[in-house]
């Protein structure tokens, strides 16, 4: 794969993460428990952090849901960006708490709010995320314009982005999304020339796990090919957990990441001579869990198989009326079909 050539942007400091110059793609992922909640919020975070989650953001729709925020905040182990409209009660509540990011919409805030926020995030050394929806767009831009496109999403952002800039205020990470994949994608293009501020990626309520998928991937791997992109969030009506694993898979297709199982099963045919369709998700499910890089294949019969298996480090293929486990490309050794996930957790566990 030829490669990415990404674009320089700014450094910005996420707690103990850093995003934009040459630092990898950071993924996040939102909670969808009652930030009140400690407990289950709690809970959420750290199953997201299992599943390879850099960042976690919170709704924090209230003064209450604000007040909790140290607390999960010492339970966790990544940084925690508070989701913030409206209220400047809130969002300096949410900084004294000690989070690491806010988001909010500058044109939410009156000037004056919106100055203490940024002064307090200036002392504080806190990061701001301006979020800019095609959904929620100024009035007067939409009347320019006529619809929520491309450029009145850029334009929205820009007013916003000079909005902190005149508060001499520049640790940025800005974020535009539709949820369609073109507009999305002409407004991240616009706004990379523009500015060179970390940029926040995101298709936003993509929906369902299966569509949701599709069009997350496909608009923001085309920015990422494209060299676009310091952090992403999958936007799925899904378990977050499930955002988290497509974000990475996305990363690790484009060779822009490296965690983790790579791997590549057939799509079977009349020459298989193994269960791929059953066997390929048991294997992914087994290895769902390991942090080191790693490649695997599953693969029906020995037509493709043995050339597949050249390439990863393990890899189980259908062999007439026995299954052959290959390992490092050419170490082979016959096993009955009905102890292939048997032997195969044998190999992971030594590579592990």
């Amino acid at each position: 794969m030829k490669k990415i050539k990404r674009k320089k942007t700014k450094i910005i400091k996420i707690g103990n993460i850093e995003v934009g110059g040459n630092n990898p793609v950071a993924i996040q992922s939102m909670t969808n428990t009652p930030t009140k909640n400690i407990k289950k919020t709690i809970e959420q975070i750290k199953k997201l952090e299992k599943a390879g989650c850099e960042i976690i953001r919170v709704a924090v729709p209230d003064i209450a849901s604000s007040q909790v925020l140290r607390k999960i905040k010492k339970s966790i182990n990544i940084p925690l960006v508070a989701d913030i409209h409206f209220s400047a009660k809130i969002a300096i509540e949410s900084i004294n708490q000690g989070v690491d990011k806010l988001r909010i919409n500058p044109g939410n805030f009156p000037e004056k709010e919106l100055g203490q926020i940024i002064k307090l995030s200036k002392r504080k050394k806190i990061p701001i995320r301006v979020g800019v929806n095609a959904g929620s767009l100024d009035q007067k831009i939409l009347k320019k314009y006529g619809s929520p496109n491309a450029q009145a999403m850029v334009e929205s952002a820009m007013k916003s982005i000079k909005k902190m800039e005149n508060h001499n205020f520049k640790n940025l990470v800005i974020a535009l999304k539709a949820s369609d994949i073109n507009r999305t994608i002409d407004a991240y293009e616009i706004l990379s020339k523009k500015v060179d501020y970390p940029l926040h990626l995101g298709i936003t309520e993509a929906g369902t796990e299966f569509s949701g998928t599709i069009k997350s991937s496909i608009g923001l791997g085309y920015l990422l090919l494209n060299g676009i992109g310091d952090t992403i969030r999958i936007s799925l009506s899904a378990d977050p957990v499930k955002e988290v694993r497509v974000a990475w898979e996305i990363l690790k297709a484009l060779d822009l990441r490296n965690r983790g199982i790579k791997m590549v099963s057939c799509p079977t045919c009349a020459r298989a001579t193994i269960n791929v369709t059953k066997l390929a998700p048991q294997v992914e499910k087994m290895t769902e869990n390991i942090k080191k890089p790693l490649k695997i294949a599953v693969m029906g019969c020995i037509v493709n198989g043995p050339g597949e298996a050249g390439e990863v480090d393990l890899a189980v293929v259908g062999a007439g009326k026995k299954a052959m486990i290959i390992t490092k490309g050419d170490k082979k050794r016959l096993i009955e079909k009905k102890d292939i996930l048997k032997e195969f957790k044998k190999e992971i566990d030594k590579i592990k």
